[in-house]
């Protein structure tokens, strides 16, 4: 039973990679989660807010869409309670290196490119297998066209490419309006692999108090929907690998995102549900069900229910949308 697949040039001994969270904060977590069989992690994301050199970059994107409320700009957290900082991040970075065999990568988390382009080699020399980056951005201002805000994304993957050479990811939202383009672009672009999908976390209302809260809420089963069609879409059509992320708990989960044609699943809301150990059972149950049903190899199924490869291609385009409605019978509620 071989359980390995590639992810951006680099052999990884299974399909499971512990997505970018709080959990990679602590040495002894990173080993538990290889113990558990996890074959890379993605460590927690450092903000291109905490780059000291980024200064004025932070505060032109805070002050962005304020002018009218100042009050707004209190709703950032302060700087001295973000994450450990650039510093701090490379030191921890070497720690996890030294401490497990897997492959560790970077993330990191911003807009602009000019914030990253030093700690990205900082990064690389501290030793990271490969650098995600996280590239989170809200287009609230009216005279920003969906073309800006591409071009943006663009030019940060070539000239991070330009800056590094260890592999870099993107993790990108599914908010575009020609996502597969998008794709394309970045692809050309030189990104070695693209992350789907980043979970934009939407503010709440705080109805007592009157104030706008950040309001975590874990990802579900449901949500693996939208990454699992995309995958199914991208694959074949771009050089890149392909990592599926948000709302992947079990093996059935897994099975179905590497059919669709994934090279690794991302774990994150599972591991702070179930528990680390929750990989290791993954695992075994994803054996289990190969053996079952006769598979020897992960990359044997690995893109064998993709668009391209199935017999009604139009099930992942708007032909499914119209089948769901007419098939929907609220009798069985």
């Amino acid at each position: 039973m071989e359980l390995s697949t590639t992810y951006m040039g680099m052999k990884l001994k299974n399909p499971l990679v512990a997505s970018a969270s709080s959990l990679s904060k602590e040495i002894d977590t990173i080993r538990a989660m290889e113990d558990s069989g996890l074959s890379a992690v993605v460590l927690y994301s450092l903000f291109e807010e905490q780059l000291a050199h980024e200064e004025h970059a932070l505060d032109h994107f805070l002050v962005r869409g304020t002018e009218s409320y100042a009050e707004s700009l209190s709703y950032f957290p302060d700087m001295e309670n973000y994450n450990l900082g650039p510093d701090e991040y490379l030191n921890h970075l070497r720690q996890a290196k030294e401490a497990v065999d897997i492959p560790v990568i970077a993330s990191l988390n911003g807009v602009s490119a000019g914030g990253w382009m030093d700690y990205a080699r900082q990064i690389q020399e501290a030793g990271a297998d490969a650098l995600e980056l996280n590239i989170y951005y809200i287009a609230t201002g009216m005279d920003l066209t969906s073309a800006e805000v591409e071009a943006m994304y663009i030019e940060d993957v070539k000239r991070i490419k330009a800056t590094v050479s260890i592999p870099v990811a993107v993790k990108i939202s599914p908010f575009f309006s020609a996502l597969a383009n998008v794709a394309r672009q970045l692809d050309e672009a030189g990104a070695d692999a693209l992350v789907l999908f980043n979970r934009f976390y939407q503010p709440d209302i705080d109805l007592e108090n009157l104030e706008v809260f950040p309001n975590l809420i874990l990802s579900t089963e449901h949500e693996m929907r939208l990454p699992l069609r995309w995958i199914a879409v991208l694959h074949g059509r771009v050089e890149a690998s392909l990592a599926a992320t948000t709302g992947i708990y079990t093996e059935l989960d897994v099975l179905k995102m590497l059919m669709a044609g994934a090279d690794v699943t991302m774990l994150c809301s599972a591991l702070y549900r179930h528990g680390i150990r929750h990989a290791r059972a993954i695992l075994d149950k994803l054996q289990e069900w190969m053996e079952k049903h006769e598979y020897v190899s992960v990359e044997q199924m690995k893109g064998s229910m993709s668009q391209k490869n199935v017999a009604e291609p139009a099930a992942f385009e708007r032909a499914n949308y119209m089948k769901t409605l007419q098939s929907f019978d609220p009798g069985k509620l």
